[in-house]
């Protein structure tokens, strides 16, 4: 009997918990919570809602656009494709592009693109520098007026700057033993990608790296100068094809590039002077002779050297190469941009933006972890989040005035294209004159020019195209040209315009 009494278990019942106990278990799992949610995925949503709210009110397609789509549109005669060109963004938007004609549906899908872009590109540095620090840079990167603008647009700046994000964080990354072929092969990849997107901007990224690799024995590594080197091979080799089967090899379609570019060569003054002018606008300033911004508008920009220079300065003696790589890959981005060009846009240094947006987030973090006491501490990052805030006002004010600004022009490109419909011009047809590409475009008519940068035909040829096609000369009395062939042709003003087309 007593046996069967030690055997026997009584029917458990769960204890009663403590007070306070409900209150503990629901905190923990809150803090599981709040810890899972990353902060750069909370920055990525942001940036999409913000491109939605006002970047998509761009809603037709800019001059370079239309030259980079033209070229995978089954709908329009591909525009002339320049020299000093890249087909990165062109591979990117063909899919869209083959399934629509729809300029939202690009729209959208490249603000969607480009948010998991920025996610992708800067997940990359949370091994190295923490997720604070990490969604902190992105937030810097992302609030900048030309960021949030050049989402939703088919350029290529912006993805150079991500993939040059994505690339020096990988190349760091290759130090570790354990993850270094999953690093090198995300070098690679990405450096490609810089490379596609823009040929020259490729170079100019790995120059660093590979300085890094003949300097630092950690990258003192033929894998690791292989893996730069193939993704400049992978990445440029249609650009190389393209050079040898267009313009006569490598060299000739450099010459050529710098002629388009105005003459690329030592512009000390002229290209950091015209960047200055150029910060708030307009999207592409040549010739650069506007007033320059307000000293509220540009304090940031003037202060970016200062704030990396002191990120090099302070930067702990073990995590060094965190600071000083983007540093270096973002000077060298920048060069051909504030030396070797006489004019800018805002867009030309979003690589270097991007790049530097690391160490001033590290420095931030540096500056709050060196305050003693919590009030202190709170009250110094109180003062940083009224400057951050100081800093959107600005760049919200500049992202309106500007996407206001790109809408009234493409407006006109497309109330343009409308009345030639109207005129009678319909595929095949042929436009020639200023402005003469973006307008073809949309009126979905071949462009030709027989001078300037966009030069592809002859006056004679031009002649027979128009007695075979019917064409329109473009007038601009800016310019206050008309070819004498066209001077006996009838001249219709454009309604919604300052032009008037010659249409024989």
């Amino acid at each position: 009997m007593a046996s069967t009494e030690r055997h026997y278990d009584p029917p458990q019942t769960a204890p009663r918990p403590r007070a306070g106990a409900v209150g503990s278990s629901v905190e923990a799992r809150w803090r599981r919570r709040r810890s899972a949610v990353r902060p750069l995925a909370l920055v990525a949503v942001g940036y999409a809602v913000a491109q939605l709210c006002y970047a998509v009110v761009h809603m037709n397609l800019g001059w370079d656009e239309t030259v980079y789509l033209s070229q995978v549109d089954p709908r329009a005669p591909a525009a002339f494709f320049s020299a000093p060109r890249s087909r990165g963004i062109t591979v990117l938007v063909a899919p869209v592009v083959a399934l629509t004609s729809s300029t939202l549906a690009v729209r959208v899908v490249l603000v969607l693109l480009s948010s998991a872009a920025l996610y992708a590109a800067f997940r990359v540095w949370e091994p190295l520098a923490g997720r604070r620090r990490t969604g902190l840079a992105a937030a810097l990167f992302a609030s900048l007026w030309i960021t949030v603008l050049s989402g939703p647009q088919a350029m290529p700046n912006l993805w150079v700057a991500l993939s040059s994000v994505a690339a020096v964080g990988w190349f760091l990354r290759a130090r570790d033993p354990g993850g270094r072929r999953r690093a090198l092969t995300g070098l690679v990849a990405v450096l490609a990608a810089a490379t596609l997107f823009r040929a020259p901007d490729g170079v100019w990224l790995a120059l660093p790296l590979l300085a890094a690799c003949a300097a630092v024995r950690a990258w003192r590594r033929w894998s690791t100068v292989a893996a730069v080197l193939g993704g400049l091979a992978l990445g440029g080799a249609q650009w190389a094809v393209e050079a040898y089967v267009r313009f006569g090899g490598i060299t000739e379609r450099l010459r050529v590039s710098s002629e388009t570019e105005g003459g690329m060569g030592a512009h000390l003054g002229g290209g950091l002077r015209a960047a200055y002018r150029g910060l708030d606008g307009p999207l592409l300033c040549r010739p650069c002779r506007i007033a320059a911004p307000p000293l509220t508008h540009s304090l940031w920009w003037l202060l970016l050297p200062v704030l990396a220079a002191t990120a090099c300065a302070l930067a702990p003696r073990g995590r060094r190469a965190e600071t000083l790589l983007p540093v270096a890959c973002a000077a060298s981005l920048a060069v051909p941009y504030l030396l070797l060009l006489d004019y800018s846009a805002p867009r030309f240094l979003l690589p270097a933006y991007a790049l530097l947006a690391l160490p001033t987030a590290a420095l931030t973090a540096r500056v709050l972890r060196a305050v003693r006491g919590r009030r202190a501490r709170g009250a110094v990052a109180a003062l940083l989040c009224v400057v951050f805030a100081a800093h959107l006002a600005v760049q919200l004010k500049e992202l309106r005035v500007n996407t206001a600004d790109a809408r009234d022009t493409t407006i006109r490109y497309r109330r343009a294209a409308d009345a030639l419909h109207h005129l009678g011009l319909r595929s095949p047809c042929l436009v020639t004159g200023p402005r003469a590409q973006p307008i073809a475009y949309e009126a979905g008519c071949a462009s030709e020019q027989t001078m300037g940068n966009n030069r592809s035909t002859t006056t004679a040829e031009l002649v027979r195209m128009a007695e075979r096609v019917p064409t329109a000369v473009l007038y601009d009395p800016a310019d206050g040209y008309v070819p004498p062939f066209a001077r006996t042709w009838h001249a219709h003003p454009l309604p919604g315009t300052d032009w008037l087309a010659y249409i024989r």
